[in-house]
């Protein structure tokens, strides 16, 4: 592995951030803020958007800009997720 994909890859396996997902939103679907997943800015930031650079994960993440504390993702400001059950196809 390169420096450079160490540097970029995700901190949190995706069965795990489904988990905490689901913990926080009850069901899927639901917006959870990005701050809830108890990640360090930097963290969150990287998780969710190496997450986001994969077509076959990032199709089932929806971000979105309300109240709350800013994230960069992938050069977009998000504060929220939700996740679609499909998911679950994956994991």
């Amino acid at each position: 592995m390169s420096a450079e994909a160490a540097r970029r890859a995700p901190v949190m396996p995706l069965s795990e951030l489904v988990r905490v997902y689901r913990m926080q939103a009850g069901e899927f679907g639901r917006p959870v803020a990005l701050s809830a997943f108890a990640l360090s800015p930097a963290e969150t930031e990287r998780v969710f958007s190496a997450y986001d650079e994969d077509y076959h994960i990032s199709r089932f993440f929806h971000f979105t800009e309300a109240g709350g504390r800013k994230f960069s993702i992938n050069g977009f400001s998000a504060t929220y997720v939700s996740i679609d059950a499909e998911i679950e196809t994956i994991l």
